[in-house]
């Protein structure tokens, strides 16, 4: 890149940067945090939804587990594809279609009639969910300014705690008031398909995304609108960077560059991390309402002790959005990974409705805490040309350790209970710890726009 197209490409980069929070990053943020917290809704339901059918259906421990992993496999693949389809073909379309998707497949659920059809539709699921997470952080991420861009990320990641929590209440709620119950908890599911038209018409397309595809009056019309709403004068048009569209690098070079000498000990740090945190993550939270009822406590206070414990999520991701700017990506990262190991233990050998409560909530509060430092991070890896598809690619990672938890609990429990499971999740969430120190804090520092 040219000297005259590094000038004018951080001079759009700057104006974003300076500019205060407006009412147009709010509408940004709130309309990528209504689409995650429908996405955290669909995860958190079918927790619920395990429990209930495997009593309805006469489950095996095994056929349960794939309910789970079966979206898991989708999510993966989405993740995966929805990073680089979002780096070729923007990040608000591709936010919209994932939406679009697994909607759809989340209300058909509320017909199936068997487990096959009920898998096949989770696997569709999976891939609009897996696609939509990674984008719509890397979107928020390119529009935030960058003293405040850690924190928009981490309140983004907190409207899961939103979808978890009416996820919960609908568990608690609808799914025990009748047989029918989890067919209306799946119809709910359907909302986002509607949602996906709002965000396809209602949200800009990213300006760092569009000026690296060349695409430069439009660039310039949103962060004028940016700017408006801001009050703030517009700076002088400066001439067009010559910078190359992202389509002109090619899927394997976007892929390779990932692993070149520049991003390698970020990329496997960062691969590294979303394994663990997911492993752990989706090995507990999936499998809670089912533990508890194992453990003796029915259906319904099961649900009833899982609403309390995810209420906890949300101070969690308060104190994270805090800290993240005091302490820095990294730091925060990793005092929450090792909070969540010690909350694993405890849960795991707690004994009493008190102390299971107790454990929990201090479980949900680190945890959701870590993702929300962990989302943050994910998109200040790499420069705007890589940016989804770094994103969706750890993201994807990820989603595999998602797959082999839920079908490696059944048999960890067998083997040594509770306390043996959670264990070996406090293990993997200390190896996320250990592994967030090899990651790029750029708090304060302007993204990459290369």
């Amino acid at each position: 890149m040219t000297d005259a197209a590094t000038r004018a490409s951080s001079t759009l980069s700057q104006r974003l940067d300076r500019l205060p929070f407006t009412r147009t990053h709010l509408r940004v943020l709130t309309g990528s945090g209504i689409g995650w917290a429908l996405d955290a809704m669909d995860v958190g339901l079918i927790s619920f939804i395990i429990a209930a059918l495997a009593a309805q259906w006469s489950l095996t421990p095994i056929e349960a587990s794939w309910i789970a992993s079966v979206g898991f496999v989708g999510m993966a693949i989405g993740a995966s594809v929805g990073g680089l389809l979002a780096d070729r073909f923007g990040r608000r379309q591709v936010f919209a279609l994932t939406l679009l998707v697994y909607g759809v497949a989340t209300g058909a659920s509320a017909l199936v009639g068997g487990l096959a059809a009920l898998l096949v539709l989770r696997f569709l699921v999976g891939l609009g969910l897996g696609a939509e997470l990674p984008v719509a952080s890397t979107y928020v991420s390119e529009f935030a300014p960058a003293r405040m861009r850690g924190r928009l990320i981490v309140i983004l990641e907190a409207f899961w705690a939103v979808g978890w929590t009416l996820a919960a209440l609908v568990g608690y709620f609808v799914i025990p008031a009748s047989e029918n119950g989890w067919r209306w908890a799946f119809a709910l599911g359907a909302i986002p398909a509607a949602y996906a038209l709002i965000v396809r018409w209602g949200l800009p397309e990213s300006a760092r995304w569009l000026e690296r595809r060349g695409r430069f009056s439009q660039a310039e019309s949103v962060v004028r609108t940016f700017e408006a709403a801001a009050g703030a004068a517009a700076a002088p048009a400066s001439g067009r960077p010559a910078v190359p569209p992202a389509a002109a690098t090619s899927l394997g070079q976007r892929l390779g560059s990932l692993w070149s000498a520049e991003f390698r000990v970020r990329t496997a740090c960062l691969w590294l991390v979303w394994f663990c945190v997911n492993f752990s993550y989706y090995g507990a939270f999936i499998w809670i309402p089912s533990i508890l009822v194992a453990q003796g406590y029915d259906l319904v206070r099961s649900f009833g002790f899982t609403l309390i414990i995810t209420l906890a999520q949300l101070p969690g991701y308060a104190v994270a959005a805090w800290l993240i700017e005091v302490w820095g990506r990294r730091a925060t990262l990793s005092v929450f990974l090792v909070g969540s190991a010690v909350s694993a233990i405890f849960f795991g050998t707690a004994t009493g409705a008190g102390a299971v409560i107790a454990a929990g909530m201090a479980l949900s509060f680190f945890n959701l805490g870590a993702w929300g430092a962990l989302y943050a991070v994910t998109p200040e890896m790499y420069p705007t040309s890589l940016r989804a598809t770094g994103s969706g690619w750890a993201a994807g990672v990820g989603r595999i350790a998602s797959i082999v938890a839920p079908l490696v609990v059944p048999p960890l429990l067998f083997a040594g209970g509770a306390p043996v499971l959670f264990v070996v999740f406090a293990v993997f969430f200390a190896v996320a710890a250990a592994a967030a120190w090899g990651l790029v804090d750029r708090r304060g520092v302007a993204l990459d726009d290369r």
